[in-house]
């Protein structure tokens, strides 16, 4: 499996421990930045790792920063993106086995290196369930079809 990483300057020194973390469990890895801990924006790291996970360069994508609010509401803006802000393995398992979640969130201050590669490890090693959560899958997606200004109106 290929998995994208993206981080900025507060997440930087956990996506690299992941990335070592997600090829020793015998994954592909893409790191799309930032490189360093110098000061950068966000959005711009978790759009391209979204758009990577999207346009198929990568089969999951994990994004990081302080508290992971930031980044997943921006991986979530592009469309196809079902993006996961955990804080637990069991949340990590739950986000991929009942909404196919394609990205995780994290926040490097709110869970230290050890949780964190629990988290990434449920994530990696769960699958979609299907049956039941495929319905609510497809609710979610008609929701992302509809997009901005469509009819509130229940599916």
């Amino acid at each position: 499996m290929i998995v994208a990483f993206g981080a900025d300057h507060a997440g930087f020194y956990l996506k690299e421990q992941l990335i070592q973390a997600a090829a020793a469990l015998g994954h592909d890895t893409r790191d799309f930045g930032t490189h360093g801990p110098e000061s950068v924006d966000y959005p711009g790291y978790a759009e391209v790792v979204a758009r990577a996970v999207v346009g198929r360069e990568a089969d999951l994508g994990v994004v990081v920063c302080s508290n992971g609010v930031g980044v997943s509401i921006a991986a979530n803006k592009v469309p196809g993106v079902r993006c996961a802000l955990c804080h637990s393995a069991w949340g990590a398992a739950r986000a991929r086995q009942h909404t196919d979640a394609n990205v995780l969130a994290l926040g490097a201050g709110e869970i230290g290196p050890a949780l964190a590669r629990e988290i990434l490890t449920a994530f990696l090693e769960c699958r979609f369930e299907g049956g039941r959560h495929a319905r609510r899958l497809a609710s979610l997606m008609e929701i992302e079809r509809r997009g901005v200004g469509a009819e509130m109106a229940p599916a």
